[in-house]
């Protein structure tokens, strides 16, 4: 095993088993996390920055105009969350724990199924109103039915890409890229008022706690349970 709505007016090498040198990358690295946090704040702050009429726990809540068209389209979003679950899962089935790559594969997949058992978990206890239900961001403990935080998606995305920006982002910067697909996310959820902004946030935010968490272990949480072929990986079968 490898241990290594309406809305308020607003003004190694590559990927195999060997580490590589990172030093001569450090500048290219830091313009890459540069570049890709101020689009990230640049795509995010159009929908999170305080309101007039805004409201909820850090008081930027407040509903979008509903946009269920083109990349924001639901059809998309679903996609999205489909391809990172066959997609990692497929990966690590097919890599195997003994690996680099694999046992990376192996603590996403357990990254997104806490993420998800989490936001399973959350939904039903705050049970908060979505912003389709409601125009008033404060409506928490609803009962049954309102299951607006956090977002099950943002929450398994996040977790689902920070294992890997934390294996590989210092060798290939561009991988930093990969923290748009959950803000993107976050911003099609609001569009079609699905969540709030505060929603977004604990989100990203107990995602990426999660993806830190299991990249952190030295062995995978599901290897763990799972018979030891899933050790060796698919590949060597063909």
């Amino acid at each position: 095993m490898y241990t290594g709505d309406e809305a308020p007016v607003c003004s190694r090498n590559s990927f195999g088993d060997e580490k590589t040198p990172v030093a001569h990358l450090k500048g290219t690295t830091l313009s890459t996390r540069a570049r890709t946090g101020a689009l990230a704040l640049a795509l995010s702050a159009t929908f999170v920055a305080p309101c007039h009429g805004a409201g909820g726990p850090l008081g930027i809540d407040h509903r979008l105009n509903y946009d269920d068209s083109g990349i924001w389209g639901r059809t998309n979003q679903k996609l999205l969350l489909g391809a990172a679950l066959v997609g990692v899962t497929g990966a690590a089935l097919w890599e195997g724990d003994s690996s680099r790559f694999g046992h990376t594969m192996w603590q996403t997949v357990d990254a997104m199924a806490i993420g998800m058992v989490t936001a399973g978990v959350m939904k039903p206890v705050f049970s908060r109103m979505r912003p389709r239900d409601t125009d008033d961001p404060s409506r928490w403990f609803e009962g049954d039915g309102h299951r607006s935080f956090p977002s099950y998606e943002v929450m398994t995305i996040t977790a689902a890409v920070t294992p890997l920006i934390l294996e590989y982002g210092g060798e290939h910067p561009a991988l930093w890229a990969l923290a748009l697909l959950p803000i993107y996310d976050g911003v099609a959820r609001m569009k079609v008022q699905a969540h709030w902004q505060t929603d977004v946030l604990a989100s990203l935010a107990i995602g990426s706690a999660i993806g830190y968490y299991t990249h952190s272990r030295s062995s995978s949480i599901t290897v763990g349970l799972l018979p030891g072929g899933f050790t060796v990986g698919w590949k060597t079968t063909f």
